[in-house]
C-alpha cells in the first residue's frame, strides 16, 4: 500500500501525522509512505529523522501585514499543486492524508483532481480554514474534538475519532518525581507552556510561585529552553522547582496533582488521557484563538478550568488552587468527569476508518 501524508507548520500538525504513519506501519508490513511538506519550517527536520521519505514543496501562509508575498504565494500555490500533480502521478498513492497546515491545500486538491482517495484530520476544536475548505472535497474528514464535527455538515463524512498523539501517554517511559528532586508524598503541580515556553506567562505566574512558598505542594514549571536562563535567576523557595524542558511531559502527567498549561490540541488529549485535572491557559496568540475553544470546550464538560491569558492573575490563580486541593466538590468533579471520559484507542480507529475509506469502490 502507498500512502501520501501532509502536515506542516508547528509540532500541533507534524506530531499527529506522524503517529497516523507509526499506527499504518505497525499494521501493513509492506507501508510505502511519502511525506510533503514545506520548505522551511519544523516539519523540514523532524521527518527525516524519523527515516520517513519527504518532498517539501515551496509555499507559505497568507498574511495581511505581509500583502506583497501574499499576492507572491499565489504563484507559490500554483507551482505547488502542478509539483503534487507530478509526484503523485509518479507515486500512485492509494491514498493521501492531511493533517493540518497550509501545506495540505496544494496536496489534498491534487489528489483530489486525480481522484485518489483523500482524508484530513483536523486537531483542534475550531477548524482552521483550510480544512474547512477542503473538507467538502474529500472522503472523509476526521476530527479530535466530537464537537467540531458540527463545522463539516457539508463534507461527505465526518468521524470523531479523538488525537491519535493520546496514545503515546501509555507507551512513554517517564521519570519518576524521585528523579526530578520531587517529594514522593507532596502534591505536585506542573506548569508548562510548552516546548518553546511563553515568556509573557511565565511572567505572570512569579506571584504565584511566590505566594506558593509556604503550601503543602510541590510545583514544577517547565520554563521551555528559550526563557530558562532568565527565569531561574528567580529565587523561590525550595518547593518550587524550575527546569527548562521535560522530553516525556505526557508520561509525566500521570505523576501529578495539577496541570497549568496551554489548550493546544495535543496537551489537551495527553491531559485527557492521563486523567489529570488541569487549569488551561489558552495562547492569545494562535490562528483563530484555536485554543481558547479548545479550552472552553473542555471548561463546559467540566474536564478542565479556563482562564484567559489577559485575566491571569498570580493572586487569583493562588486561590483557585488552594480551593482545589481542600477537600472541595470541585477537585472531585473534575477527576470523576475525567474518569468518566469514554476510553478509546485513536490511532486504531484513525487506522480503520482511512482503510475503510481506501477499500470502497
Amino acid at each position: 500500500m502507498k500512502m501520501i501524508i501532509s502536515a506542516g507548520g508547528s509540532g500541533g500538525h507534524i506530531y499527529p501525522a506522524l503517529a497516523i504513519i507509526k499506527k499504518f506501519q505497525e499494521k501493513i508490513a509492506n507501508l510505502d509512505v511519502l511525506y510533503i511538506g514545506t520548505h522551511d519550517r519544523m516539519e523540514n527536520e523532524i521527518v527525516p529523522k524519523n527515516n520517513i521519505p519527504f518532498k517539501q514543496i515551496k509555499i507559505y501562509g497568507f498574511d495581511k501585514s505581509m500583502l506583497f508575498r501574499d499576492i507572491i504565494n499565489i504563484h507559490y500555490i500554483m507551482k505547488s499543486y502542478r509539483d503534487c500533480l507530478k509526484i503523485m502521478k509518479e507515486y500512485k498513492p492509494d491514498v493521501v492524508i492531511g493533517v493540518g497546515g497550509y501545506v495540505t491545500l496544494p496536496v489534498i486538491l491534487a489528489a483530489h483532481k486525480l481522484g485518489i482517495k483523500t482524508v484530513i484530520h483536523e486537531q483542534n476544536m475550531l477548524p482552521g480554514k483550510t480544512n474547512q475548505y477542503l473538507s467538502k472535497k474529500v472522503d472523509l474528514v476526521l476530527t479530535t474534538f466530537k464537537d467540531s464535527n458540527k463545522y463539516f455538515t457539508k463534507s461527505k463524512k465526518c468521524v470523531y475519532t479523538g488525537h491519535p498523539c493520546g496514545d503515546n501517554v501509555f507507551n512513554l517511559k517517564s521519570l519518576t518525581k524521585e528523579q526530578l528532586g520531587l517529594s514522593k508524598n507532596k502534591k505536585l503541580i506542573l506548569i508548562t507552556s510548552g516546548s518553546q515556553g511563553s515568556s509573557g506567562l511565565n511572567n505572570k505566574l512569579i506571584k504565584f510561585l511566590e505566594l506558593s512558598k509556604n503550601s503543602n505542594y510541590e510545583v514544577l514549571i517547565v520554563t521551555g529552553k528559550n526563557n530558562y536562563e532568565e527565569f531561574v535567576q528567580n529565587k523561590f523557595a525550595s518547593n518550587i522547582h524550575i527546569i527548562p524542558y521535560l522530553d516525556n511531559m505526557a508520561g509525566f502527567f500521570k505523576y501529578c496533582d495539577l496541570v497549568i498549561a496551554r489548550s493546544g490540541a495535543g496537551t489537551i488529549t495527553e491531559i485527557l488521557k492521563s486523567k489529570t485535572p488541569s487549569i488551561l491557559v489558552p495562547s492569545p496568540n494562535v490562528a483563530n484563538n484555536h485554543q481558547y475553544y479548545n479550552a472552553k470546550d473542555l471548561e463546559d464538560k467540566n474536564l478542565a478550568i479556563m482562564i484567559e491569558e489577559d485575566k491571569l492573575d498570580g493572586n487569583d490563580l493562588y486561590q483557585v488552587v488552594n480551593d482545589l486541593f481542600k477537600p472541595s466538590q470541585r477537585y472531585l468533579k473534575l477527576k470523576e468527569a475525567l474518569n468518566n471520559q469514554k476510553e478509546f484507542n485513536s490511532s486504531e480507529l484513525i487506522y480503520k476508518e482511512v482503510m475503510e475509506v481506501v477499500n470502497a469502490k
